[in-house]
């Protein structure tokens, strides 16, 4: 049977046009008044993931296991 892709993941995260995983980060969505706008502000920024995870996360993407 055809192996589907995780749809949960298509979601979260962007392909670039060079390849690379772009996220946001956690930590943006409750308690946000104890946090300084410092902190919020660089949590509202996504970030590209590290090339250790990009493998595999392209692979769930696609299907596979």
């Amino acid at each position: 049977m055809k192996l589907k892709t995780l749809s949960s993941l298509k979601k979260r995260i962007k392909i670039t046009a060079h390849g690379k995983i772009s996220r946001r980060k956690a930590g943006k969505s409750h308690l946000l008044s104890s946090k300084s706008k410092t902190r919020k502000r660089k949590l509202s920024k996504a970030i590209i993931v590290d090339k250790s995870h990009t493998k595999k996360l392209k692979r769930l993407l696609a299907g596979y296991k």
